[in-house]
């Protein structure tokens, strides 16, 4: 194993906000991504604590993270769900994922939770194929609901 999994620090967000962006532009969202470095360490290391991640690093150079934040389930309590699990491209297929993956799982039972959420773009089958050979029940009859801000704003402005 030629990188080291830890828990990420704040100094290490530009590495990981340059990894948001990498998966950004693999799933044709180049221009999607709002959030900032200061965003990151004011959210992941200021006074309330928004998410846990960890990072993989080889030669001084952040090339993989799992970024994951507590929810709850009313149907079976706490939950994590993991919002990223990101390899950077010439890191796929040595492990790291996996590594990553394992981190997750360990930190969730550390806390207790009854389960681990995520979701994955319908279209990438090797991150399908990756999670369903962990064990993971990929629910196709499921759909992804959002409403972003400019939706929200209608939707407030909708009921005065």
């Amino acid at each position: 194993m030629d990188y080291t999994i830890r828990v990420a620090q704040r100094e290490d967000m530009k590495q990981v906000l340059h990894l948001i962006q990498e998966l950004a532009s693999f799933e044709k969202e180049d221009d999607a991504v709002e959030v900032s470095v200061q965003n990151l360490e004011e959210d992941g290391f200021g006074k309330q604590k928004l998410f846990h991640c960890f990072v993989a690093e080889k030669n001084d150079k952040i090339v993989g993270m799992a970024l994951v934040y507590p929810r709850y389930s009313t149907w079976k309590g706490p939950v994590i769900h993991l919002e990223d699990l990101i390899v950077t491209e010439e890191m796929r297929g040595s492990g790291l994922g996996t590594a990553l993956l394992n981190e997750v799982v360990k930190y969730g039972d550390v806390l207790g939770v009854k389960r681990i959420s995520w979701e994955v773009i319908d279209w990438n089958e090797p991150a399908i194929g990756f999670y369903e050979s962990k064990g993971a029940n990929v629910m196709r009859d499921w759909d992804v609901v959002q409403l972003d801000e400019t939706g929200m704003k209608e939707y407030l402005s909708a009921l005065a």
